[in-house]
């Protein structure tokens, strides 16, 4: 691990919070009175639910990092605490926090927001950080059994239902960490175990020594390596969910960013992803374009699109789109009207494959933390 080193809070939350990564058969959208914006606003109560490993959970999570800051500076508290509440009225169950983001603050947003219907959600957290102003990691055993703590009184309860482990701790065996979980399982305190942006090496030494019901990592239209270095594979032979964040590409397959959108060096770290800078934006844009033309015969958005894409990936598949405006959440959870078959699968990646992806999908300092090389 490289040598811890002092940095301001900024650049530390800039480093270290993270954003929020078989074929199914049946047709997209049929064509009807029904406009794009009504189908777009109209979420009903009721959702599908998957499972990640024995978790189940709606199909669509809701990723909550971005309430906290990240992206853009932090959102208006009551404005946060309305769309959590409203995600669960419109069906949602699976909510996606961490200590890291805020650090502590979003942990505490989730908690107060769903303290009213705790029971009939799902919470997933993480460690993995040490927060003390450096960039290290720590899962040593007592940290997590220290961190747990803390997070369960951030989010008013007395269990996490998916703990992940953030990132992988090259100085701890993933058994110690495994083992610490599973007593922490025995304990009650913890009822899932998950980790984030792990290998298919990792996972599995996880897996043998506490089953791993979720794994979570970058994967979207425009990030794909989990379906080439054996993550995907694995969690599909071992029996594992995944949990795609990011899943809409912070942002960029909304198609609501272009080459003049500008991203404040203070409050956005996409303003150091290369994907997203100057060079590589441009170079970029036809990705986006064709999604957009491709949304639109489908009368839907390319939001939509590129959720239900995934969707039809796997059942085992649950993505966890971020937004801070109930708006964005209503045409997010807009996807799971989309039908989309193997053919329009297939279409959809033939006609991308043609538009290679310019630039890593973070900066230095967030990938020097990943447990895979691509």
């Amino acid at each position: 691990m490289k040598d811890q080193q002092a940095i301001n809070r900024r650049d530390f939350l800039a480093m270290t919070t993270l954003a929020g990564a078989g074929l199914m058969a049946a047709p997209l959208y049929s064509f009807g009175s029904i406009s794009s914006s009504e189908k777009t606003n109209k979420v009903e109560n009721k959702m599908k639910t998957r499972k990640l490993g024995t978790l189940e959970v709606s199909e669509i999570g809701l990723g909550c990092m971005n309430m906290t800051g990240n992206y853009n500076p932090p959102a208006d508290h009551q404005q946060s605490i309305a769309t959590i509440r409203k995600a669960f009225e419109s069906g949602v169950t699976f909510f996606d926090t961490a200590e890291v983001y805020g650090p502590y603050l979003d942990e505490t947003l989730v908690g107060e927001a769903l303290q009213p219907f705790r029971d009939k959600v799902k919470i997933a957290t993480k460690f993995g950080f040490a927060i003390d102003g450096t960039v290290a990691l720590d899962s040593r055993p007592a940290h997590i059994k220290k961190v747990l703590e803390e997070s369960l009184k951030r989010l008013r309860t007395d269990h996490i239902d998916l703990y992940y482990q953030h990132r992988v701790d090259p100085n701890v065996p993933i058994e110690e960490v495994a083992g610490t979980i599973k007593e922490l399982i025995h304990q009650g305190k913890v009822l899932h175990f998950g980790l984030s942006e792990a290998s298919a090496k990792t996972i599995r030494r996880a897996h043998a020594v506490q089953p791993v019901s979720a794994v979570q990592s970058e994967y979207s239209l425009w990030t794909r390596n989990v379906e080439l270095n054996g993550v995907l594979d694995t969690c599909e032979e071992l029996g594992i969910g995944f949990v795609p964040w990011s899943p809409i590409g912070a942002g960029f397959l909304t198609g609501k960013y272009d080459t003049n959108t500008k991203y404040d060096e203070k409050t956005d770290f996409r303003a150091g992803f290369p994907r997203f800078s100057k060079e590589f934006m441009p170079l970029n844009m036809p990705i986006i374009e064709w999604l957009k033309g491709y949304a639109a015969k489908k009368n839907a958005t390319p939001a939509q699109i590129a959720l239900a894409w995934l969707l039809a990936k796997s059942p085992n598949i649950v993505p966890i789109p971020g937004t801070r405006y109930q708006s964005h959440l209503l045409e997010n959870l807009g996807a799971q009207e989309i039908e989309m078959s193997k053919e329009d699968v297939q279409e959809i990646e033939t006609c991308l494959s043609k538009f290679p992806v310019y630039g890593d999908r973070m900066g230095e300092a967030h990938m020097s933390s990943i447990d895979y090389t691509f």
